[in-house]
């Protein structure tokens, strides 16, 4: 009986997938995947690898909000709102103007690589910083991202490259098709890694002198796991752009309903980012068709009010 919440969860997502694998402005239904050629191409091309990607790019911000919180101690820090994604774009619109012919591997190497030295300038500012609230740590992040963003947004704009640059950051899913997606899938390695070094994790979110008593090679957690964040920002920012406030809202809810246990929480964090990531995409879908809304748009709006309420509730407890 224990399992069975996360059964029940389970199905819930999959019929998410089902519903997300049937709705688009193509129609295709159960009869005509069996009876009609063009559907079953279109399905396997195009709705198969879009859907598959709304579930990996979920998890990977996911798996990156839960690891940057624990490493930062602060629960208000995830890839968006330490500038970290901000970087991944800056690598690629470089690596775009260096080398406008490099393969799709590349930029995801540049963009992860740029994501990398984003996670460190922002620990770099943070441990020079006298913070007073856990509030300010991700304003400074998402200044340093702003920083980086305007650098980015001119480069862009000085070598014509505003449209490539927003396809980018729009994050939306409908270019997704059959030969693109597929890199996503490190980050079924990401969090299988987690999975098994939760309890690390969780060690070296007590700090780093309490980690370094208890005999944990800290420097060498904090590298493993500042590498998967950027691995995991970098191809997902590559692949379908940024994907705003989902490494916080997700983890900090699941963690109000069930505790800090790295390990028991982070199936219901893959699998309640996949069901939110996928609920947008279908309101994007449906609500203007046959036209769509960025999944990105509709995650964004989400985000931004559960994030408000996030911080309100801080407060409100910082003046009980």
């Amino acid at each position: 009986m224990r399992r069975l919440p996360i059964l029940l969860a389970t199905l819930g997502v999959l019929a998410l997938i089902v519903v997300s694998l049937f709705v688009g402005s193509y129609d295709i239904d159960l009869r005509s995947l069996f009876t009609d050629p063009e559907a079953r191409r279109m399905f396997f091309i195009s709705r198969v690898p879009r859907t598959l990607a709304l579930v990996l790019a979920a998890a990977a911000m996911a798996v990156s909000g839960v690891i940057m919180q624990m490493l930062v101690q602060n629960r208000f820090v995830e890839p968006t709102t330490t500038g970290t994604s901000e970087w991944a774009a800056l690598g690629v619109l470089l690596l775009t103007l260096l080398a406008p012919a490099a393969s799709p591997l590349l930029k995801m190497g540049a963009a992860s690589a740029f994501a990398f030295l984003g996670a460190m300038v922002f620990l770099f500012v943070l441990q020079r910083i006298a913070l007073k609230s856990q509030v300010i740590v991700p304003i400074v992040g998402i200044m340093l991202g702003a920083l980086i963003s305007s650098l980015t947004l001119y480069l862009a704009s000085t070598y014509q490259l505003l449209q490539t640059l927003a396809t980018w950051r729009s994050g939306g899913f409908s270019s997704v098709v059959r030969g693109t997606y597929e890199p996503l899938w490190v980050v079924g390695i990401i969090v299988i890694g987690l999975y098994l070094a939760a309890d690390r994790f969780t060690i070296a979110g007590l700090g780093r002198d309490t980690a370094t008593s208890l005999g944990l090679p800290y420097r060498r957690i904090m590298f493993i796991g500042l590498t998967m964040v950027a691995l995991a920002t970098g191809v997902t920012t590559v692949v379908v752009g940024f994907l705003p406030f989902l490494g916080l809202i997700i983890p900090n809810l699941v963690s109000m309903a069930r505790g800090d246990d790295i390990r028991s929480n982070l199936p219901w964090v893959v699998l309640s980012s996949v069901a939110l990531m996928i609920a947008c995409d279908l309101v994007g879908r449906t609500l203007v068709a046959p036209l769509e809304i960025p999944a990105t748009v509709v995650l964004g709006a989400v985000g931004a009010v559960v994030f408000v309420a996030m911080i309100l509730r801080q407060r409100k407890k910082a003046h009980v």
